[in-house]
Order: C-alpha cells, then structure tokens, then sequence
C-alpha cells in the first residue's frame, strides 16, 4: 500500500493568532512574576530579578522551541515516541535518585543538572500524548475494545504511579484526565469510561484517606477559617488577594498580598495576584486569552487531515485546557488546594518551554488544516 502523503494547505499558512496569543500570554505571565515576586526575591536572594530572570530565559527557549517545532513535520514525530517514553520513564525514577533528585517541601519532583532543574512530570505529559495518539493513530479501531486501550491505560497508569510517589497528586490527577479525555475522543466506548472513572475516583479518595496531609488540606479547604494560620493560611490568603482586587483591581505591582503573605505568588498562587492587581474586569479580558487559546486548539484539532494529528491537538489543548480549569478552581477555594501552575504564566522554565513547544506542534498541524484560519 501506498503510504499517505500529507501537504500543507497552499491556502493555509498556518494559526499564527495562536502563536501570538501564546507569546502575549508568555509574556504577561513574566510580567505579573515580577509583581508577584520581587519583594520575596529580594528578601531571599537579595535580586528582585531573581525569578523574572528565569522566565524571561525559559520564554527566550520556549518561543525558539516554538518556532523551531512550527516548522517540524509534526507526523514524524511518530517516530521519536520511543526515545521520549525512554526519557519520560528514567527522568521520573531520578527523581529518586540520591545525588540527582532535588526534594523541595518534602516532595522529590524535579532532577538538578549543574544549576539546572527540570521537572520530569512536564516531560511526561507530552510523552503520555505523543505515545497514546501513535498508537491510536496507527490502528484507529483500538479505541473500540477494552484490549484495544490497555497499552495506552497500561502507558498512563505507570506515569501516574511514578508522579503520586513522588508524591505530586495534582499532576497525577491532569495526567489521568488526560489520558481518558484522548481516549474518549479517540472513540472509546462510553460503557468502558465509565468503567474506568469509577475505580479512579475510588482510588482518588483512598489516597486522599491514607495520607494525613492531603486530609488536612481537603479540612481547610471545607472551613479554611478553622486553622487561618495552618492549613487554611494559603487560600485564606488568595481569597484576600482576589477578595482586594474587587472589580478594577489595586493597579499593577500594587499587590499587598505578595509581601510574604501569599506563599508561591510566583508560581501555583500567581492568578491571586493577578487577581487583586487587575480586578474582575481585568480576569475577564486575562481568561479570554486563555479560552482563545484552547479554543484555537481545539479548531485545530477539528479540522486535521490525519488521525495523529487530531489526537496530538486533542492531547495538547486539553492538557492546557485541564491545568488552566484546575489552577483557577484551587486559588478561588472551589477545590482542594493543590500545587499546580498555571500554563505559561507561573514561574517554572521546564513548564513554559514544553507548553510552548507544544504550541508550536500545533500550530504545524494548523498548517495542514482543510480549512484557513
């Protein structure tokens, strides 16, 4: 047989309204870093800079990272879904290392290389894509049986189990729901998610049982006012941030909950600052850019030519979709707390280099779409 042959669309020149929104959203996020983090960074390292300095050199590789991936045929990609599930699985277990592991508040997430840091989790998102949507793609009738997605359950399940040790239940939960979101839109049969979702939320609170801090957390969150100065101080704190933004705001770098009494204004917490600065108005106008975003991934996604590619952009809007959704449910109390950054707007260079890569993957499909943009 023949082997398909896709061209771009000479009408089509690809999404570059996704790549500018991406690249405004990068670069507002490096902005509100500053605010969130200058005072905290200058009592710490003596730098007010010291985080925006990271940022703005993980935006610098992320954009190059972006264009570079807008240009690379994104169906050969298929062919380093090994090497990448290699390296996803052996950065996970040096996170265990001695020596190579960093642990930060208890929990081992990251591996430190020289004065470098990556956080395997980022990496193991992409992978969890990249290796469901080649083997869906190859065989798109996989998706009908129970034995057709026990790779891909198989795939996510050992990528979970390595990120809730270390322990990261927060990622843990985006990568399931990421795994079921591909599935479900790979044509899995509706009687088989079900039957899937119900052990997972079992599972869920069984881990949420056994482990006294996630009891404590799930305590502050239903009456955070019972320990304001406990478990209850973090989101206490946010709704005091959003609660003092009102509907304008307290104008740019005029935060007052950054002055060490919101921890992670810079990273998990950043949408409470950026709350109180610009005000519900101004959330109105920062969530338009993010639902643009997600909504131009998923008009990708709808108009790909190939299978790979409609799973590839199903993946990789809906991985930023979940994080968004999610990192706005714990700063306004709605869930849990839980540490989990919002994309390409909290500190944390591994995170904005992948996600802006991803971007660019998208936009290369965008390229072969059947219709222009």
């Amino acid at each position: 047989m023949k082997k398909l042959q896709l061209k771009n669309n000479p009408k089509n020149h690809g999404d570059y309204l996704l790549l500018i929104a991406v690249v405004l959203l990068a670069l507002i996020g490096t902005l509100f870093i500053y605010s969130a983090s200058n005072y905290s960074a200058n009592k710490t390292y003596g730098d007010p800079f010291y985080f925006v300095k990271k940022q703005a050199i993980g935006v610098v590789f992320g954009t190059v990272a972006m264009f570079v991936a807008g240009r690379f045929d994104y169906l050969k990609l298929q062919k380093f879904t090994l090497p990448v599930s290699i390296i996803s699985f052996v950065t996970l277990i040096l996170v265990f290392v001695p020596g190579i592991g960093v642990e930060n508040y208890g929990a081992k997430r990251w591996i430190g290389l020289g004065g470098i840091t990556i956080q395997p989790s980022e990496i193991a998102k992409f992978s969890l894509i990249l290796f469901s949507a080649t083997y869906l793609s190859k065989k798109p009738q996989r998706a009908k049986s129970f034995l057709g997605v026990l790779p891909v359950l198989m795939y996510g399940g050992a990528t979970c189990l390595l990120i809730i040790i270390e322990p990261n239940m927060s990622i843990t939960v985006c990568v399931a729901t990421l795994m079921l979101t591909i599935l479900f839109s790979a044509g899995m049969k509706i009687k088989y998610f079900v039957f899937m979702i119900i052990p997972a939320v079992i599972l869920g609170v069984l881990l949420i049982i056994i482990e006294p801090y996630r009891l404590n957390r799930l305590s502050a969150f239903l009456n955070p006012w019972s320990s304001p100065k406990g478990e209850g101080y973090q989101l206490l704190q946010s709704l005091y941030a959003l609660g003092s933004g009102g509907f304008f705001g307290v104008g740019l770098f005029n935060s007052r909950q950054k002055y060490a009494f919101l921890p992670f204004a810079e990273s998990d917490f950043i949408l409470s600052v950026i709350g109180e600065e610009i005000g519900f108005v101004g959330l109105i106008f920062f969530f338009t850019l993010l639902g643009f975003i997600i909504y131009r991934g998923l008009k990708i996604a709808s108009k790909a030519q190939d299978v790979f590619g409609f799973l590839l952009s199903v993946g990789i809007t809906m991985i930023f979709g979940i994080q968004t959704v999610v990192n706005a449910l714990v700063v306004t109390g709605s869930i849990p707390p839980t540490g989990l950054p919002l994309p390409l707007v909290s500190s944390g260079n591994t995170s904005i280099i992948i996600f802006m890569a991803e971007m660019g993957v998208l936009f290369n499909i965008s390229k072969r779409g059947s219709l222009t943009f």
